[in-house]
């Protein structure tokens, strides 16, 4: 039970995403919680008017487009005291000046790793029986489809899949694939081999992962220690005919490697993250028979963006009402996670 007054908050973020994910429901329990005036929203933090309500709020709900909160920002915000986020990573905002005042950080990254998973399950599958790649040749044999024989075996049944990173996204691939007749193993140093096996995977060395798996699909943040951590030589250790699949990040993956065991025509890849982002308009990924690239939408769109709008919505209640948040990001996670 609530016993002080609502507190006074401000939604920072992209005035595209504000209309998406808070809509009238959405809204709506926004105010049941908290007061909000004018402007209900900002993008841009240093705007006279938006200084001046700084200077009231406690909580800031934020989502994609919020500006990072430098000391000069968060001193303009005295009374400030939650930060509610409506996306997955806060990395793009979140100065070490949050953390030396103690503000609570939370994020729904629990909430957009669904859809990430969802997605990498459905490539996963696709590449069992080489679908993507099969679709590109229809457009060149239009009158006889025995060419689906020329891509090899067309089956799931059996397959190995790697999964490097049991992350959020990784964690969650590795329970979905339990309802396949696949063998899963996991490459994390993090992780615990008997979540691991909890989950329906088996924890192993990344050598080992990637010389017996038939596809690859990648599951770590983008951190200096996780750059190109998939190299030349990490590729030519997998199978002839395996599939690469990256949901993650795209620097994790190295491109040009990766273009040369593409074009060989000895590895295929399904790529909705890229290094540059997007990639070169002449990088030869884009005419290559065996690869698929999606533009980043694996991630949170449209309705889903509001599953992670909810969640916030539950952490700022679970805080008026003085229970601990559930998605709390702490420094220490900060420094290892997405």
């Amino acid at each position: 039970m609530r016993d002080r007054p609502r507190p006074q908050a401000l939604l920072v973020m992209d005035p595209a995403h504000l209309g998406v994910q808070f809509q009238e429901p959405q809204l709506r329990r926004l105010r049941d919680l908290v007061e909000l005036a004018d402007p209900l929203s900002a993008a841009d933090l240093d705007a006279p008017l938006v200084r001046r309500r700084l200077h009231e709020v406690e909580v800031l709900v934020t989502s994609w487009g919020c500006p990072p909160l430098t000391k000069e920002r968060l001193d303009a915000a005295p009374g400030l005291r939650a930060i509610f986020h409506c996306a997955g990573t806060v990395r793009s905002f979140v100065t070490d000046e949050v953390w030396r005042r103690g503000l609570l950080v939370t994020n729904a990254a629990d909430e957009n790793a669904v859809p990430v998973a969802e997605f990498t399950l459905a490539a996963i599958i696709f590449a069992g029986k080489k679908a993507p790649f099969l679709a590109q040749d229809a457009r060149r044999h239009r009158a006889d489809w025995s060419y689906a024989g020329r891509r090899g075996e067309l089956s799931n049944r059996g397959r190995t899949i790697g999964v490097v990173g049991f992350s959020r996204v990784g964690r969650r691939v590795t329970e979905r694939l339990r309802g396949l007749d696949v063998h899963v193993l996991v490459s994390d140093p993090y992780a615990d081999a008997a979540e691991v096996r909890a989950a329906g995977g088996r924890l192993v060395a990344l050598p080992d992962l990637l010389s017996r798996c038939d596809v690859l699909t990648l599951h770590v943040p983008a951190l200096p220690a996780t750059r190109h951590l998939i190299g030349a030589a990490e590729l030519a250790l997998l199978r002839d005919g395996a599939t690469v699949v990256n949901t993650a990040r795209g620097a994790v993956l190295d491109t040009a490697a990766l273009e040369a065991e593409c074009a060989s025509g000895r590895l295929d890849a399904i790529l909705d993250v890229t290094d540059p982002e997007p990639l070169p308009a002449d990088s030869p990924l884009y005419d290559l028979p065996n690869v698929m690239i999606t533009p980043h939408i694996a991630g949170s769109l449209g309705s889903e963006t509001r599953r992670m709008s909810e969640s916030a919505l539950d952490e700022l209640d679970r805080y008026l009402s003085g229970r601990p948040p559930r998605a709390a990001v702490t420094a220490d996670e900060f420094a290892v996670s997405a």
